[in-house]
């Protein structure tokens, strides 16, 4: 599993590691320092020692870039905060196709709708349930209604309290 931080971070921590070390201090000092393991101090010396101070150099993330940038997605993030109504549509409710076709208007960046999830997953954003109430409620009658009728409410049985001997 990768490490956190950026590449250019932890090709710091490598240089620092064998500096470190070449100064005269004990590969398990300097994974406390660094908060990693002696084992990777130790390997990084190894390499360091085989194939010099280029092998320790940052690795691009495998695997395909992302189409839309960490800006993007910023921006991508405040785009949904106005709600989908911004955009045309008759409700305020996110839809994966819906998102899906913004992210295509704004960005000009095709995603189809089962991926947009990922997406959303990655910002943060998780999956709500809009909350369904009747267009015929009357909120004034509701609340009249709970300062009418206040003791409805059930309470539970007070319960005899146990005495323990001794």
């Amino acid at each position: 599993m990768r490490p956190k931080g950026t590449s250019a971070e932890l090709e710091r921590r490598r240089v620092r590691a064998v500096a470190l070390l070449e100064e005269g201090m004990m590969p398990a000092r300097v994974a406390e320092v660094l908060e990693t393991s002696r084992a990777s101090v130790t390997r990084w010396r190894q390499t360091y020692e085989e194939c010099g101070e280029g092998a320790l150099a940052a690795k691009p993330h495998p695997g395909r870039p992302p189409k839309l940038r960490s800006a993007q997605r910023r921006r991508l993030a405040k785009l949904l905060v106005r709600g989908a109504r911004k955009y045309g549509y008759s409700t305020d409710l996110w839809t994966l196709r819906r998102v899906s076709a913004v992210i295509a208007l704004v960005f000009g960046v095709e995603y189809h709708p089962s991926q947009v999830w990922r997406i959303l997953r990655g910002m943060g954003w998780s999956s709500q349930k809009p909350e369904c109430r009747a267009r015929e409620r009357d909120e004034e009658a509701i609340a009249g209604w709970r300062r009418e009728w206040p003791g409805l409410k059930k309470r539970p049985k007070k319960r005899a309290k146990h005495r323990f001997p001794g």
